[in-house]
């Protein structure tokens, strides 16, 4: 969120929590309508007061108008990867870097014909990868996904020193000797 953004949701909040707390008395007994309305009438009337009065309310209009139709990019949420960070500085590890690393290990499987993958961040920075496979007609798929899974989170902690929190694996389909020659 930027510097901006946190102020006005800073005087948003402040302007509503007095709101409230004016209300809450009125409503009380403790704060009298007329002496508010006459508070404000004394401040309309004075010109210079009148004047600030307009330009706060002017700008609390533009800033209502802002936060509520126009988003502001927030650079974490378009992260194109996981940033770790130490005393030395910042390290970013890129999507595509992750996605290399699981693909190289998936091609190591001699039962695996194509594959694609995907990778997603959660809130926490903890890593989903998501594979998807052409497996050869002769494999056991529960055995297969079981290493796969297992040897991706490794090569990922051994390369990255990154934590794996799901390795989710789809097979898209089985390849058939057709296929293969369709390919050729």
């Amino acid at each position: 969120m930027k510097k901006l953004d946190k102020v006005i949701l800073a005087l948003f909040s402040i302007l509503i929590f007095l709101q409230s707390i004016l209300i809450i008395c009125m409503i009380a007994g403790w704060v009298r309508i007329d002496t508010v309305t006459t508070f404000a009438k004394m401040a309309l009337t004075d010109y210079n007061t009148s004047k600030i009065i307009l330009a706060v309310a002017i700008i609390c209009l533009l800033c209502s108008i802002k936060c509520i139709f126009f988003d502001t990019p927030d650079k974490e949420k378009k992260s194109q990867g996981v940033l770790m960070q130490n005393d030395n500085g910042k390290l970013l590890i890129s999507k595509p870097t992750i996605e290399n690393i699981v693909a190289s290990v998936v091609k190591g499987f001699d039962s695996v014909e194509d594959v694609s993958v995907s990778t997603d961040l959660d809130n926490a920075n903890h890593l989903i990868i998501n594979v998807n496979l052409v497996v050869s007609k002769d494999v056991i798929i529960k055995e297969l996904t079981l290493n796969m899974q297992n040897k991706i989170k490794e090569a990922i902690k051994k390369t990255s020193d990154l934590e794996v929190k799901e390795v989710n694996v789809k097979i898209k389909n089985i390849a058939t000797e057709q296929n293969n020659k369709n390919n050729e």
